[in-house]
């Protein structure tokens, strides 16, 4: 295990997001060389790896090139080429998570078909090829409005899914291939974030519940722990390690679910890699996510997962109206209060709704957490200089 210190290993990252940028805080910590691949030239990882390569995750041979000398490979995103991880993995390079993996992740229609096949509790669905076979499933009275569509690839952070209220909307659909969900009366929106390692060892996060904002279905809140009934938050993490062994997967899995009014805990979608809804981790766990990844994707033991205090944390999204060089309006404000946290994640430009940072709130009790979460939200502002 000591040969990960302070040595030649080298672990490679797809992709040089904000989430690489928080991993890298953790290999810096234990002196690991790192090599990250970016199409950005201006990549938020540029600045923290050993080695920076610009390049499409998405080309079989850049991702070869890239890969071939590394010892450990893993993502922070899924939209990763992947015949090339996995020719990588057959000349031994070891890649977390696996590319058969990443094939059930990456289109939603193969993802929702696996938790049938693996009686993974999850909403009713309905596959489509293209919008074209939706209408006319419509128009022959086969499906009934509402319904959660969902396109099958390439969707994130609210983008591609929308709730069919009426027939005029499908005509604004791409021509793609979809899920057609269900709409669940759901009263809460959860997540369990899950850690295994190549040894067996598992271990799962406590139970956080996210607040959405209504109109660009981001997640605007995660609050650690949920506001549930502790038999919930245990159904909860159960169906999470469900999905995880099932997917015989390595590394950290982050698992969305639904709780119904009726007690049953739904899968929603999973991401295998650290996520946004652990972010609260970095202040308010003894393990952070970050690091937890790094040791279970390193077969390291594992570190605890409790929490040290409640912990709430807060997107900072660019404003509506605002595109162009970006300014955190009183980012003053929020620092001057006891407990609070900005992670500011490197993106030059804003536009609406972009992910730029995040915010941690931590105190020991939940309510004035809540409360001062609510003032972060209303001061600071993500906008464009003027």
């Amino acid at each position: 295990m000591d040969r990960y210190f302070s040595s030649e290993f080298s672990l490679g990252i797809l992709g040089g997001g904000q989430l690489g940028k928080m991993l890298l805080t953790e290999t810096q910590k234990w002196d690991i060389n790192t090599h990250v691949l970016d199409p950005s030239p201006d990549a938020p990882c540029k600045t923290g790896c050993n080695f920076f390569t610009q390049g499409d995750l998405m080309d079989y041979q850049t991702v070869i090139e890239f890969g071939k000398n590394l010892d450990v490979l893993t993502i922070e995103i899924e939209g990763v080429n992947l015949e090339a991880l996995s020719d990588l993995e057959t000349s031994g390079v070891k890649t977390y998570p696996r590319a058969e993996t990443l094939r059930f992740i990456q289109d939603k229609g193969i993802q929702k078909s696996f938790y049938l096949k693996h009686n993974i509790p999850t909403a009713p669905f309905r596959l489509f090829e293209s919008r074209d076979a939706l209408i006319k499933a419509y128009e022959m009275g086969d499906l009934a409005l509402p319904q959660v569509w969902k396109i099958a690839r390439g969707g994130y952070d609210g983008k591609g899914v929308q709730i069919l209220r009426s027939p005029e909307v499908l005509l604004n659909l791409p021509q793609a291939p979809c899920v057609i969900e269900q709409l669940i009366p759901f009263t809460h929106e959860l997540a369990v974030i899950v850690a295994r390692s190549p040894s067996g060892q598992e271990m799962s996060y406590p139970v956080v519940e996210m607040e959405f904002h209504p109109e660009a279905n981001q997640v605007e809140y995660v609050i650690c722990p949920a506001r549930i009934e502790e038999s919930l938050a245990q159904k909860a993490q159960e169906v999470a390690l469900q999905v995880s062994r099932a997917l015989k997967h390595e590394g950290l899995l982050a698992v969305e679910l639904f709780a119904t009014s009726t007690g049953d805990i739904l899968v929603n979608e999973v991401a295998p890699r650290p996520h946004n809804s652990g972010h609260y981790s970095i202040e308010a766990s003894y393990t952070n996510q970050f690091e937890q990844h790094l040791r279970a994707i390193l077969d390291l033991p594992l570190g605890d997962t409790l929490s040290k205090a409640a912990g709430i944390m807060v997107n900072l999204v660019g404003a509506e109206g605002h595109t162009g060089p970006v300014y955190y309006e009183n980012i003053e404000k929020i620092l001057a209060i006891p407990g609070v946290t900005p992670h500011i994640y490197g993106k030059k430009e804003t536009r609406p709704f972009r992910k730029m940072g995040h915010v941690t709130i931590i105190h020991r009790d939940m309510e004035q957490a809540r409360s001062i979460a609510e003032q972060v939200k209303n001061n600071i502002n993500v906008i464009s200089k003027s």
